[in-house]
Order: C-alpha cells, then sequence, then structure tokens
C-alpha cells in the first residue's frame, strides 16, 4: 500500500509543483525501477533509471551541468558533462558496487535501442550512473546488480507517477536514521509570460538522525535514537530536469541548488558523504552532434530571470527529501545485523510538526 506524500500529510511545502508532483512532469522525462529484494540471501538493492528523451532513433544530446559537494561517490561522465555541457542517454542510479554492471546494462541498452545509430555511426555510449552506499541494509559485496537489471529499468521507464521509498536503487538506502531510498517533486514557475517545470528525483542515504529538519522544525531531536548510526556513512545523488532553456554554464549554477535543498533536511554535507548532483535540461530538442552540421544555434533564459528557477530547485530537491523519507517501512539491517532500520513514526512527526505550528490540513492526491 502506497504512503501518504509529505504534502498529503499537510507539511506545507512552498511552490506550486506539477500534475504528479514528480520528476516526471517535465515534458518527455520517464522514470523505471527494477527492485530486487530477498531477505533469505540479505538483497536489498536495485536501480533507478531515468530517461531525459523518449526518441527510438538515433540518440539526442541533452544539455547539462553537474557539481559536487562532497566526492565520497560516483557518477560517470561528468568529465564530458563538464566539458562539452551535454550528455547522451540515460541516467542510472544504483549501489556503489553495481555501478559497473549497471554501466554495462545502460550503454547495452542504448546500443540496442539506438541499433541504427549505432551500426551506421562511429558511435561511443557514455550513460551516466551515480551510486549510493547501501551495505547497512543489503549484503553489497554479493554484487546482486547485474546488466539485465539496468536494462529492465530503463525498459519500465514511464511518464506519470513516480514510486518513492524502497524502490529501484533506493531499496536499500537510509536517511536521516530513517529508512530512505528515492523521493521526487517537482515545481512550476513563470518567467517571461511563459511557464517552465523544475523536477527532481533524489536517492537519499544521507544525514544522521539529529540533523533531520522538516520545514525549518528540527524533528529528529525529538525522536529516540534507536539506530545504532552516529556517523555519517551515506550519501545523496540529486537529479534536476527542466524544460527551461538553459546554457550548461547556467544548469551547473542549477546543480549547485541541490546543496541548499537538501542543506533544508538539516545537513552540513558530511565527510563521509557523496553529495552529487546533475541538472539537464530537455529544451533546444536537435539532432545528435554528429548530424547537427557545423552551426549549433541556443536559447537561454537569461541570467537576470533565474532567481524563480533556482528556488524552485531548491524547494523540489527539500521536498524530494522528505518524500523518500516518509515513504519508508522498518527493514532489518544486514551489518550489524540485529536491528531494524525503522520507518519514520509518521504520527509522532505530525505532532511535533502541529506543536511548531506547521502542519496544515492534508491535501488530496499531493
Amino acid at each position: 500500500m502506497t504512503k501518504p506524500r509529505a504534502r498529503a500529510l499537510g507539511l506545507p511545502f512552498p511552490g506550486a509543483p506539477g500534475p504528479h508532483n514528480a520528476i516526471t512532469d517535465v515534458p518527455g522525462v520517464m522514470v523505471g525501477f527494477t527492485t530486487l529484494t530477498d531477505p533469505e540471501k540479505n538483497m536489498r538493492t536495485g536501480v533507478t533509471a531515468i530517461l531525459p528523451r523518449a526518441e527510438k532513433d538515433s540518440p539526442k544530446p541533452v544539455w547539462a551541468g553537474f557539481h559536487t559537494l562532497n566526492g565520497n561517490g560516483e557518477m560517470t561522465g561528468v568529465h564530458w558533462i563538464n566539458d562539452a555541457g551535454y550528455f547522451v542517454g540515460p541516467v542510472c542510479i544504483t549501489n556503489t558496487h553495481g555501478v559497473g554492471a549497471a554501466h554495462t546494462g545502460a550503454t547495452r541498452w542504448m546500443i540496442d535501442t539506438y541499433a541504427k545509430h549505432f551500426r551506421e555511426e562511429h558511435a561511443w555510449a557514455m550513460p551516466v550512473v551515480a551510486e549510493t552506499y547501501d551495505g547497512c541494509l543489503n549484503n553489497i559485496n554479493a554484487m546482486f546488480v547485474e546488466p539485465e537489471h539496468a536494462v529492465a529499468a530503463l525498459n519500465a521507464a514511464r511518464s506519470g507517477p513516480v514510486a518513492e521509498g524502497s524502490v529501484g536503487g533506493g531499496n536499500g538506502m537510509i536517511a536521516y536514521g530513517f529508512k530512505g531510498g528515492t523521493g521526487t517533486s517537482s515545481r512550476q514557475v513563470v518567467i517571461g509570460g511563459q511557464t517552465y517545470t523544475v523536477g527532481v528525483l533524489v536517492q537519499a542515504n544521507f544525514g544522521i538522525r539529529p540533523w533531520l529538519t522538516v520545514l525549518g522544525v528540527p524533528v529528529g531531536r525529538e525522536f529516540p535514537e534507536d539506530w545504532p548510526q552516529q556517523k555519517e556513512r551515506g550519501s545523496i545523488i540529486v537529479v534536476i530536469a527542466t524544460d527551461a532553456p538553459l546554457s550548461d554554464a547556467i544548469l551547473r549554477q542549477l546543480a549547485k541548488r541541490a546543496s541548499i535543498g537538501i542543506g533544508r533536511s538539516g545537513t552540513p554535507g558530511g565527510n563521509g558523504s557523496g553529495d552529487i548532483f546533475l541538472a539537464f535540461s530537455v529544451a533546444d530538442d536537435m539532432p545528435n552532434s554528429l548530424h547537427a552540421g557545423p552551426i549549433i544555434s541556443r536559447r537561454s533564459l537569461n541570467w537576470e530571470e533565474l532567481d524563480p528557477l533556482y528556488e524552485a530547485a531548491v524547494e523540489a530537491v527539500d521536498e524530494s527529501v522528505i518524500n523518500a523519507i516518509v515513504a519508508g517501512e522498518d527493514v532489518p539491517t544486514f551489518k550489524p545485523a540485529g536491528y531494524i532500520c525503522p520507518a519514520i513514526d509518521i504520527d509522532r512527526l505530525l505532532t511535533i510538526m502541529a506543536a511548531h505550528g506547521r502542519l496544515e490540513q492534508p491535501k488530496q492526491g499531493a
């Protein structure tokens, strides 16, 4: 049974979300999951796939920017994103030891999906694959993630509502001492009379209990310390999508705003955390560079008009993290064994928020 999301609980996050309050509110963006769970094998992991574009012939670039707040983690392909300002193909998120398998699977998917392109051109595949560590809840050294799991997640990618919590790569993740994982949110903003969407997906696996802050309320301090993790051991991956036309320089600036977004939930960016962020724009649909001709024309919003977009990204990142946490369920630990990684107690959370005047009537369909 799907749990209510943060807004549906009455948590008054600011901003106007899109129809699904998800990254898939950005036109053309699709999300799919492969979730791997077998308690007898201590298996709790998976792959999350994001398709920026749905074309089935020749792959097209999406303009992009990358930022790392703390580099204790991995996201492949970012050297080229930093140099060229774009990437081609999907984004996958998995666990730390699954990066190679997911990269192989995503590469195979690209070769098969864009068969004519790879058959007739000197084409190369460089999918973006990111990770966070799930070794507390999953036997990560068993390396359960295999290339076909990335292929399956990509083939399952759809628009519309997005599952949250223990799905895909978020299956074995912990956030602020509670069961975490996958979360998503979106915002719509008007700039120059045009409505644009900013969508976010996070894999939340970071923070310790005392840091947790919800809408400015230090709720983590008011929960009992029933979880043995007293030191930051996790990471968070943030993917920001938009249909606003933006240069790669502006997209780097947009990616940086994820730092502020995750900071709103309380993290200072711990030394053990890989806080790694990608932003991309689906605007300026154009052919692959092999067929684009000698001149490429691009559009971009004026730098002076960007503040609403930056604010939208910060708000959507914050809400995505809390959505990931409120979707959680109790899960037995693998290392150390004998504990339960708890879901956050929703009733207690709402009592704390109400005591601070930070609770509204629950919203339907939020």
